[in-house]
């Protein structure tokens, strides 16, 4: 089929900021795309051929894109799947397939599928309602601390919670929700694997992320991750297995545990491109939105190696801000080497809420993390 400056549709569902740097792919290559998105002011909508205004859990408005286009891709999880169902019985190609994006929607499905496919993973309990989780801790079933997860709808630290006391179930949401032993982690890792609808597979390189203590939001991603080759080898191992059984098309981001024994758990995936790989827009032969293309089109898949090292800092509102957003420092980081910053194109600030990224790379890691620590404490996302 032919994708370049032809009639063929690639359709979106979701215009943040994923989609935004989707759209810088297709845009190099000529795709037209079509981007649906519940707000008139999507990051994605200046770079789209056509913008839709729709909701992305109803049916109706899913399944009325998907009939205008060839091919259906996400930028987030939380879509209407009854539609992406109907509309892949219909004959059309979605990625990643509906029968991936089942298992991954629902945490707790998502967990049973890793201990069903013999996937290392923290252990965890289901409860249909969190009031059962309160009747378990009273009967010595779920021990303090633990973690708390919404079964669905959770995203860049929404629906997790560490709960290390009673008082701290109150203000969680009461539906369904999973519960994980808190693992004495050594490091977080992350590895992105790209698998096209012929089945070509390739891995990125293994990636390290540092978190922020209070917002469980990665604030750095470090590739290569400061880890020895034999730790390396068995993440890409397990990421593998994690793909070859999920079947997904287009990217999928697995992040894990490596426990202090260097044992190596799988937290959770996401089947698109994801936080972990922005990185690679600089640093990579080709980058995970280029890639993910590449694998939903059915076309070769890039050169995942790293030109050099790299690193990713994430710019989220600063707290005590909210409203009408300013960069503030901006010069000063543009005059670092190797510095690029990414601007979402959100307006409106508030505080942790994700507004762009800056990557930054060198051939020294050691360096590049010195001046990814200068970029964190420079540059400041305020409100006016």
């Amino acid at each position: 089929m032919n994708y370049f400056s032809s009639d063929f549709k690639l359709g979106i569902l979701g215009g943040g900021q994923l989609g935004k740097m989707m759209l810088y792919e297709t845009r190099k290559f000529d795709i037209h795309t079509k981007v649906m998105d519940p707000s008139p002011d999507a990051p994605s909508r200046i770079a789209c051929d056509e913008f839709i205004e729709g909701d992305l859990m109803d049916y109706d408005a899913v399944y009325n894109l998907g009939k205008k286009v060839d091919v259906l891709t996400i930028e987030i999880e939380n879509v209407n799947l009854s539609a992406l169902i109907k509309l892949e019985e219909e004959g059309l190609k979605v990625y990643p397939p509906t029968r991936t994006l089942r298992i991954i929607q629902n945490k707790a499905k998502q967990k049973l599928f890793y201990v069903d496919n013999n996937i290392p993973t923290a252990d965890f309990q289901r409860f249909a309602y969190k009031s059962e989780i309160e009747d378990s801790i009273d009967n010595g079933g779920v021990k303090f601390p633990f973690i708390w997860k919404a079964a669905q709808f959770g995203y860049d630290g929404q629906g997790v919670k560490v709960v290390r006391k009673m008082e701290d179930l109150k203000d969680l949401p009461s539906g369904e929700c999973i519960t994980e032993v808190l693992v004495p982690f050594k490091n977080e890792l992350a590895v992105i694997v790209a698998r096209s609808a012929n089945g070509e597979v390739r891995t990125y390189p293994v990636v390290e992320m540092e978190f922020h203590p209070e917002a469980n939001q990665v604030e750095y991603v470090i590739c290569p991750a400061r880890i020895s080759d034999s730790v390396a080898k068995k993440a890409i191992e397990i990421a593998l297995k994690v793909s070859d059984k999920m079947e997904h098309v287009g990217i999928l981001a697995v992040e894990m545990f490596q426990t202090q024994d260097d044992q190596i758990l799988v937290n959770e995936v996401a089947p698109r491109p994801h936080n972990s790989g922005h990185y690679s827009i600089e640093a990579s032969y080709t980058n995970q939105f280029e890639q993910h293309i590449r694998a939903i089109l059915n076309l070769p898949l890039g050169n995942t190696e790293s030109k050099l090292a790299g690193i990713m800092v994430n710019l989220v509102g600063a707290e005590g801000h909210t409203g009408n957003v300013v960069y503030q420092n901006m010069e000063e980081i543009l005059r670092l080497d190797g510095v690029t910053p990414h601007i979402y194109g959100k307006k409106q600030t508030r505080p942790f809420r994700k507004m762009g990224h800056v990557s930054i790379v060198n051939n020294d890691i050691d360096k590049a993390r010195q001046i990814a620590e200068l970029v964190k404490n420079t540059i400041k996302v305020i409100s006016q």
